[in-house]
């Protein structure tokens, strides 16, 4: 059945559209503040990793975003996303997997919905609404 406001390029583009800006965020903050690099590196060291795998957060945090904003490899930018958040939990958020805020909300479900959704624009891909469809 077709609806009239049924479209999944509109939906795959305002799935991309989420993540990708809201990720940037973080990204952009990280490129402001470098020195936040100081705390992921002791957290790689900490775990028997190296320091310089911190860098990867522009990676997961910048190039990805645009990535998947543009719908430029986005599946592939969805992955680097997914993985970003997973060493973003293991590293420094693993103290609150089972853990509520206040109000009753899951403490991670900002770093959840990041995963979640990289792993979304993954599966779905960028839609025709795209610099380069897949």
């Amino acid at each position: 059945m077709n609806l009239p406001f049924q479209s999944d390029a509109l939906g795959k583009l305002t799935l991309r559209l989420s993540v990708g800006v809201l990720m940037l965020f973080h990204g952009v903050y990280k490129i402001l503040n470098p020195a936040s690099l100081d705390f992921i590196g002791k957290q790689l060291a900490g775990m028997n990793l190296p320091q310089t795998l911190a860098y990867g957060v522009y990676l997961g945090e910048v190039i990805a975003p645009l990535m998947i904003i543009l719908g430029i490899f986005s599946r592939f930018g969805g992955l680097l996303v997914f993985g970003n958040m997973l060493f973003a939990i293991a590293l420094a958020h693993r103290s609150q997997l089972f853990s509520l805020t206040d109000h009753g909300g899951y403490a991670l479900e900002l770093q959840i919905f990041f995963l979640l959704t990289g792993l979304a624009v993954f599966f779905l891909g960028s839609g025709r609404i795209a610099v380069k469809p897949d």
